[in-house]
């Protein structure tokens, strides 16, 4: 991410399937979407991206929300795509692409035509799959980075973790340390199935690190090794949670997409700890009056108070029923090390405390 005066900071991190991973790497200089390799180089973390493409989830990518994307999508390119529509003009179709839907195409049901292929429950199919897919070069992307292909890396100053969460976490916050961060943001990631995720859509799914379908090694043994990688850094990144999925109780998204693009600079600073923060029980969250200057600076726009107090208030219970999950699928898991448990009574026990003081949902300004 660019910061002030040109400033760049690399971030990394970790995201299940269609919770915004690609977007947040198409924010600011591209490195990477999928994978990092995370090395300890004297004492600070270097990273390195092992692959030469981008592999994305396709749905709803569209000219205003992610034009980078868009832009190599639909230029002449190599590229590979996976349960799209082609059209009888043999253009590529996909959902919420921000054209009207094509009358007749051929997608991955055989022959489609608009509002009369349905399937065995009657349901009208789309032209294209929920999970349709693309990939193409990184160097199809305007925005790569110089540095893609060093082989010594790049430093990272945070690590950013996010999943799909319709009614707990704020929209972006920081743990009180590395190990604060791995246990209550990496290590108790959540997220809401979708159809990239086999399951039913809309049950929360624990993935710890996005990563729990690829580990080689047990469950305790990963958390115990990333407690150990950040005992020897003398410069460890910061970890971040984010969540871009927020709703009311209609429903209704609480963020817009672009929202993204604000807790991205708001976390470059907080690397440089140039902006102060509200300590919470889960970690430190953006005060009103740097997001205020921030939304004005990054998208032009003004930032309401009203807004900023929904987003970020504290849902003391659904944060302990979190807890409550999180520690018996770890309670087990034998090989779980204690400090985990440690760390997240710990949190627990600040929720209650919060709870006790101030209620169930608790307003961001209790806390200043």
């Amino acid at each position: 991410m660019r910061g002030p005066n040109g400033r760049v900071t690399y971030f990394t991190g970790a995201f299940p399937s269609y919770s915004g991973k690609t977007s947040t790497a198409m924010l600011g200089r591209l490195i990477g979407d999928d994978l990092a390799f995370l090395r300890n180089v004297n004492g600070e973390v270097r990273a390195v991206n092992p692959e030469i493409g981008v592999f994305g989830i396709i749905e709803g990518i569209n000219p205003i929300d992610d034009p980078l994307i868009y832009e190599v999508l639909t230029k002449p390119n190599e590229i590979i795509f996976s349960n799209v529509l082609i059209t009888e003009d043999g253009e590529i179709y996909w959902n919420g692409m921000g054209k009207p839907e094509p009358e007749k195409g051929i997608n991955y049901t055989g022959k489609w035509w608009r509002g009369g292929k349905t399937d065995e429950k009657g349901n009208p199919i789309p032209p294209s799959h929920p999970n349709a897919r693309f990939t193409v070069s990184l160097k199809a992307f305007k925005n790569l980075d110089p540095a893609y292909d060093d082989p010594s890396g790049v430093v990272v100053g945070g690590i950013i973790f996010g999943g799909r969460d319709p009614d707990t976490l704020v929209p972006v916050f920081e743990s009180f340390n590395w190990e604060h961060g791995v246990v209550t943001i990496a290590a108790s990631l959540e997220s809401e199935r979708t159809a990239a995720v086999i399951g039913k859509p809309g049950e929360r799914e624990f993935n710890p690190m996005a990563n729990l379908d690829f580990l080689s090694v047990d469950l305790g043994v990963y958390i115990t090794n990333y407690l150990k990688f950040g005992e020897g850094l003398t410069r460890p990144p910061k970890i971040f949670g984010v969540n871009y999925f927020l709703r009311d109780e209609q429903g209704r998204f609480l963020n817009s997409k672009e929202d993204k693009r604000v807790w991205l600079q708001w976390m470059e600073r907080r690397v440089h700890n140039e902006l102060n923060a509200i300590t919470t029980p889960i970690g430190y969250i953006p005060r009103y009056e740097d997001l205020k200057v921030l939304f004005r600076e990054v998208l032009n726009r003004d930032y309401r108070l009203e807004d900023y107090t929904k987003q970020f208030a504290i849902r003391a219970t659904k944060l302990l029923e979190k807890i409550d999950r999180i520690w018996k699928i770890y309670s087990e898991i034998p090989t779980t090390p204690r400090r985990f448990f440690e760390v997240l009574e710990e949190q627990r026990q600040r929720l209650l405390d919060a709870r006790s003081k101030y209620g169930d949902v608790i307003p961001p300004q209790r806390f200043e």
